[in-house]
């Protein structure tokens, strides 16, 4: 009876640890989730565009941010500042080195800066795989564009000149430079490419002013801002760099049809690494519980009616990919054989 009464008494004071400890572990838990919750509140966020103003990127990242804050627990107050240079690359070095891993500073940069990264361009210091990615706002359809004085008119008339055309680009890592260059190792049509510029906008104003003959930037920056100039044909769309047409533009010759042989069709499919090229990144380290709080927040806000109306407004497209899907895709680079990147650093590298 004694025995029994024991083994009473012990089984109750060990349930009662059990919930004492069960309790602890929750309280102890809570204020880690009540801090993740309400760490923003009275806080600003800051979206940092490693390219100058005016261009596609900075205006969809000034209208995401517009909307960011009402989707973010706390309502934390939301900027836009810009960081130019080296097409990027100050940037993405920035969030890596620099900048504090609290979740405050989002980087808009270029995925393409990733292949940079791989095929050794010495600027480039930080590893893609380590950053926390939000996501990306829209995709981008490469067109090759041409002012008057170019004299081209069809890609035609871009294999018979006597001279190379001068495409103006920003720098290597981004679309407007390595898909030229990409598309002149594929099929060899004659160009220079001349960068240096800071940013889309930059590059179509010296398309306008003829200090250059043309651009091979995105559909969705040309229509914004070109719209009339290619009514009027003072601006000529000569070439699709993608793998499928735009449904506005279908009747402009795709380049892979250009494309002869194996290699060549090879050279062509890194270019759909470009179609989704502008990506929402924060510092290593970043506490996980911010980042999930940051990724939720970007898919409400690109889901935003408010938002997706003042896009269309505006004539933006809206075609987001999420955090973790453009996380996989960068890991997925990282698994190019020697040779591919060989011919890549061959290419790129110029």
């Amino acid at each position: 009876m004694a025995r029994n009464k024991n083994k009473t008494v012990g089984l109750v004071i060990v349930q009662l640890i059990t919930a004492i400890t069960f309790g602890m572990v929750f309280l102890s838990a809570a204020p880690l989730r009540v801090h993740a919750e309400d760490f923003y509140k009275g806080k600003t966020i800051k979206f940092v565009v490693g390219y100058s103003p005016g261009g596609l990127f900075d205006s969809l990242t000034r209208l995401v941010a517009r909307h960011f804050g009402k989707h973010v627990p706390g309502n934390p107050n939301v900027i836009v500042d810009n960081m130019t240079g080296a097409g990027g690359i100050i940037l993405g070095n920035h969030l890596y080195h620099v900048a504090k891993p609290d979740g405050l500073t989002v980087g808009a940069w270029a995925t393409p800066l990733i292949l940079q990264q791989l095929i050794g361009t010495d600027a480039i210091t930080f590893d893609g795989r380590r950053f926390g990615y939000l996501g990306a706002p829209g995709a981008e359809d490469a067109v090759c564009a041409f002012n008057e004085a170019s004299g081209i008119k069809t890609v035609d008339d871009w294999f018979a000149a006597k001279r190379p055309i001068k495409i103006g680009a920003i720098a290597p890592g981004t679309s407007t430079s390595d898909v030229p260059k990409l598309f002149q190792a594929a099929v060899g049509l004659p160009m220079q490419i001349i960068e240096g510029f800071k940013g889309g906008a930059e590059v179509r104003l010296a398309v306008e002013n003829a200090e250059v003959d043309g651009y091979c930037g995105s559909w969705q920056s040309v229509k914004l801002t070109w719209s009339q100039a290619v009514t009027s044909g003072r601006i000529r769309l000569v070439l699709q760099m993608t793998l499928a047409s735009h449904p506005e533009i279908k009747q402009v010759p795709l380049a892979v049809s250009y494309a002869k042989t194996n290699e060549a069709r090879r050279l062509l499919r890194v270019v759909s690494v470009y179609r989704n090229p502008y990506i929402y990144s924060v510092a290593p380290a970043t506490p996980a519980d911010r980042l999930q709080i940051l990724q939720k927040a970007f898919v409400d806000t690109v889901e935003d009616a408010e938002l997706l109306a003042e896009a269309k407004k505006s004539r933006q497209e809206i075609e987001p990919l999420d955090g973790p899907t453009i996380a996989n895709t960068i890991a997925g680079l990282y698994e190019f054989d020697s040779a591919t990147l060989a011919r890549l650093r061959e290419v790129l590298k110029k």
